[in-house]
């Protein structure tokens, strides 16, 4: 099933897209070792993918819609130094992600591919500044995500998600990289730490790519969410679910809160 087939039917039986909630903050309040892993959640794909299986089953428990891929620290360049593996070890381990979500197809979800900012990698808290964008290029950017976003792309994602991203010209960059998957679909969440620009410019990158099919924010307080975005001629897609520190029990009352059950 396409990605625009599942997003029509969900939208049309099921009204609201609920996204799952924090996955590392599940993980770890089973046991998972996670703090100042520079891998963070995506090493247990490689030591403990059944622990991530199990997580995201409690979140499709609770009512989400959508699981998102245990992906969002993880590149190639990141498991060659961390977990000693080869170029094709690595590419495998970030397709499997995904793939572990196709398999319940049957459960009526959606598999979002999570891919986060460079600064994720550098493990040194510049994802939520973006200070390393202004000594990079678009193109240094685009290079860097390529192999990230090709295999989630590979292992049939429904859609990319870029999350945390904490600058214009990173997701700028991510725009243009999209145009070389023309079969996917993307959303693309900025931090709310950014880099000073207005959102209305995030928005703006956004409406450049008919791919993108929502723009929006994470790593923020509800509170400062006052509405969904729309451009003259343009609508986005409004999925709503949780980020760090959130589990299946809250993940549940957001469901009930929208769609009563």
């Amino acid at each position: 099933m396409s990605f625009t087939a599942s997003l029509t039917h969900f939208i049309n039986d099921n009204g609201p897209l609920i996204l799952d909630g924090g996955l590392s903050t599940e993980l770890e309040a089973h046991g998972a070792k996670l703090q100042g892993d520079p891998l963070w959640s995506a090493r247990l794909l490689q030591t403990d993918p059944q622990a991530i299986k199990d997580a995201h089953n409690r979140f499709l428990l609770s009512g989400a819609d959508v699981i998102t891929t245990a992906t969002y620290q993880a590149s190639i360049s990141g498991f060659v130094k961390h977990l000693d593996v080869s170029s094709e070890g690595a590419r495998e381990l970030m397709m499997s992600g995904s793939a572990s979500g196709q398999r319940d197809r049957q459960r009526r979800l959606l598999v979002a591919g999570s891919v986060g900012p460079y600064g994720a990698f550098l493990h040194d808290g510049s994802e939520y500044t973006g200070a390393y964008a202004e000594e990079m290029s678009v193109e240094e950017l685009k290079l860097w995500h390529r192999p990230q976003v090709d295999c989630l792309a590979a292992a049939g994602a429904d859609v990319i998600a870029f999350e945390t991203i904490p600058s214009i010209k990173e997701a700028e960059a991510l725009v243009e990289l999209l145009r070389e998957f023309p079969n996917c679909k993307a959303w693309l969440s900025f931090s709310s730490y950014s880099d000073g620009s207005l959102f209305t410019d995030a928005v703006q990158v956004g409406s450049r790519s008919t791919q993108l099919l929502a723009v929006g924010v994470n790593c923020c307080n509800p509170a400062v969410v006052e509405r969904c975005w729309t451009l003259p001629g343009r609508s986005f897609l409004c999925p709503l679910g949780g980020c760090c520190r959130v589990g299946p029990a809250q993940t549940a009352e957001l469901r009930r809160e929208l769609k009563g059950s």
